[in-house]
């Protein structure tokens, strides 16, 4: 390792010290646990997206996406993912550290724009080449491949064609594009996901303005953007998600299943909600907010339409389901992602419900009081409660479904010491939270800690860091580096005991692995 005093990153013994001395003062008395706790099918692994890790941005026949016009547009701090961490070049030295760990599974995503550079028609033998050789890389190491077919990068060349996701034209081209990826792939993925979080797509692109395809109108964009209507295009979007997404899962259902037997499944991001005072406007405006956040997603797949509280509010705005798009929606999933990080506290509003003019976060009436930025570096709050209440919503309220946790992790600034206690301690109590779930009758079937690499964020570039490695920017060669998660995530799935205890911190992450 090269020494870098400056990112320190090299660890003297001062710092181990140091780093068992923090170790030790994490949540006392919390559970102690190990991988075996946990059922032998149960996948632990860890998460990346394309634009995000791949770089290689206009190599080898890629054409831009909706991000890359987002992010040369200096609306990630000026930062962008052209290089990224260039995993297109890398990725056989990232799966050997993803071995090195124990990774049971790796959950990336597909850039649609590098397998189908028109989004459709042709496909880019460089961009389906790089793919196999990932999934083959992946597979003959014994890690189990989970795609997700799209992640915020719809190609820019469909937005400019006819909107992208708010015209119903881009249902023919998603079936289109999963039928290439369950074609091309599907006899050695075994887990798709169709569209991540499209709750929050649609409320950052086509609602606020402050993520791709950055589409918005005034009053309601926090970005310069006048592209777009916020009162009902996150509504027409998300319909458009569902739609393509249930035309892809009847897809798979007729043309591959019996054969490839795999799973199709959406994922949707939550967070934990708690009324601010004990009202009963504030318990009824808690309520709504799941309605607006996961039930808009969810509901659909479970009864075929959308949640009451939805439509009462936003009327007219938000699109009705035919019977036959109802009968389609209904069912299509074999499991559901959870994306999750954080709390927030909910306030009734329900006097925004005078104004006539309402974008979709007006229709929630409610406000939602993260009590951080997600725009800054700040860390989270360490509060698994949050998830466990979450995914007892969905054996409670949304009939158990089986859950992919496909993300989860703590944020940190970027450029910080390889010593992440806080990440360590956070993966430590929301694996326990899970585990905990996991024994209260929840359908889980995975973890994958967010993120394997620090990579490019979608709201702040470079300035933060989820990964369990360090990647030095500074380097030419992208060097990475584990930090103390990594060890510690390697530690835990070679069966080591999780436990904060000071008898056996470290037995956890020891000396000699730390010198590694």
């Amino acid at each position: 390792m090269e020494q870098k005093t400056s990112l320190s990153l090299s660890l003297s013994l001062s710092m181990v010290l140091t780093t068992i001395f923090l170790l030790v003062n994490l949540a006392a008395g919390a559970d102690q646990y190990s991988r075996d706790d946990f059922p032998l099918d149960f996948v632990f692994g860890s998460a990346t997206s394309a634009y995000q890790v791949e770089g290689a941005f206009n190599e080898d026949g890629r054409t831009p996406s909706i991000w890359d016009t987002f992010a040369h547009a200096g609306y990630a701090y000026g930062a962008n993912g052209d290089v990224a961490c260039d995993d297109y070049h890398k990725y056989k030295e990232d799966v050997q550290l993803m071995v090195d760990m124990g990774l049971e599974g790796y959950r990336f995503s597909i850039s649609w724009s590098r397998l189908l550079p028109n989004g459709r028609g042709p496909i880019n033998p460089k961009g389906l080449q790089y793919y196999n050789n990932l999934i083959n890389e992946l597979i003959s190491n014994g890690i189990q491949p989970h795609v997700t077919l799209h992640n915020f990068d719809l190609p820019q060349a469909l937005e400019d064609e006819y909107g992208g996701w708010v015209d119903r034209q881009i249902i023919r081209d998603f079936t289109n594009y999963a039928d290439v990826c369950f074609r091309e792939f599907g006899d050695r993925v075994l887990y798709w996901t169709t569209v991540n979080e499209p709750n929050v797509f649609a409320l950052g692109g086509y609602d606020q303005g402050n993520s791709p395809p950055q589409r918005c109108s005034p009053p309601f964009c926090v970005t310069k953007s006048n592209r777009g209507n916020s009162t009902y295009e996150p509504y027409l979007a998300v319909h458009h998600i569902l739609l393509a997404h249930s035309s892809a899962m009847k897809l798979y259902r007729r043309k591959y299943r019996d054969k490839q037997q795999g799973f199709v499944g959406i994922s949707v991001y939550t967070f934990g909600v708690i009324p601010q005072t004990d009202t009963e406007k504030d318990k009824v405006a808690t309520q709504r907010v799941c309605d607006f956040f996961i039930g808009w997603i969810v509901e659909p797949l479970l009864h075929g339409d959308y949640p009451n509280s939805m439509k009462a509010n936003a009327g007219v705005r938000i699109p009705a389901f035919t019977n036959h798009e109802s009968k389609l929606v209904k069912g299509s999933y074999d499991f559901i992602g959870i994306i999750h990080y954080t709390n927030a506290n909910i306030t009734d509003n329900s006097d925004i419900l005078n104004n006539k003019l309402r974008d979709y976060t007006a229709d929630m009436a409610a406000k939602i009081i993260f009590g951080l930025d997600f725009f800054s570096n700040e860390e989270y709050a360490i509060t698994p409660w949050g998830l466990q209440q979450q995914l007892n919503i969905f054996k409670s309220r949304y009939g158990n479904p089986p859950i992919l946790i496909y993300e989860n992790g703590q944020r940190t600034a970027s450029n910080s010491s390889l010593q992440d206690v806080s990440r360590v301690k956070y993966l430590h109590r929301y694996i326990g939270a899970v585990l905990d779930a996991l024994r209260n009758g929840s359908n889980i079937k995975g973890y994958f800690a967010w993120s394997f690499l620090d990579l490019f964020e979608l709201l702040n570039g470079y300035r933060s860091s989820f990964g369990l490695y360090y990647v030095d920017r500074d380097d030419p060669e992208l060097k990475r580096y584990p930090k103390l998660s990594a060890k510690w995530y390697k530690q835990f799935l070679k069966g080591r005991r999780s436990t904060s205890r000071v008898e056996t911190i470290t037995s956890l992450v020891s000396i000699d692995h730390l010198f590694q």
